[in-house]
């Protein structure tokens, strides 16, 4: 009886562990989503879709913004910010809208400020705001430095920040290689809504 009852009890020592890795890999946030290099994002807020690189080699996120312009609001540090629209005219669903005068705007407590260093120009403050967006048909919140990024390809840049946070994998030899797709506005739907 008693050996009886020390092979269940060994069973069980023996069966837990493939039992919980079993249920590891069944759990969908255990298994890495795995993305390319570059992959469309949408900004929750506004349902506006942007191209963004994925870099391995930048800590904290970046937005492409203008007119960045800080505040006080309730004692607290905001800021405001401006996305045009003219600048994501790459985009195939502009459907020949004019884009020229229509820009989102923004306004956002202030996380922090971080100082770019940058190669034969002067420093830089960056203000840092949390945002919503959407990757691969999930919802994620991170930091996002705010910057002009009109000269680079990609209107945002995702960090190692968010990918270490959300359990991301990068192929950083493909692009556009998430299944899912997040529910978003065409640049013609959002011109249209800005129109007065």
């Amino acid at each position: 009886m008693l050996t009886r009852a020390m092979k269940c009890i060994a069973a069980v020592f023996f069966l837990s562990p493939a039992v919980l890795l079993a249920n590891a890999h069944n759990d969908e946030n255990s298994v890495p989503e795995k993305l390319g290099f570059v992959e469309w994002v949408v900004l929750e807020e506004t349902g506006l879709r942007l191209k963004a690189r994925l870099d391995t080699g930048a800590k904290t996120s970046s937005l492409h913004a203008v007119n960045v312009e800080p505040f006080e609001k309730d004692d607290e540090e905001w800021v405001s910010f401006q996305l045009p629209l003219a600048d994501h005219q790459d985009q195939d669903d502009a459907d020949g809208a004019n884009l020229e005068e229509v820009i989102l705007e923004f306004s956002l407590p202030v996380e922090r400020t971080v100082k770019i260093k940058r190669k034969g120009a002067p420093s830089q403050r960056r203000f840092v705001v949390n945002m919503e967006f959407c990757i691969a048909g999930t919802t994620h919140k991170t930091e996002f430095s705010l910057t002009d990024r009109s000269k680079f390809s990609y209107p945002a840049l995702l960090g190692r920040r968010f990918m270490s946070d959300d359990n991301i994998l990068i192929d950083s030899s493909d692009a556009f290689l998430s299944q899912k797709e997040c529910e978003h506005k065409s640049l013609a739907e959002l011109a249209d809504q800005h129109v007065d």
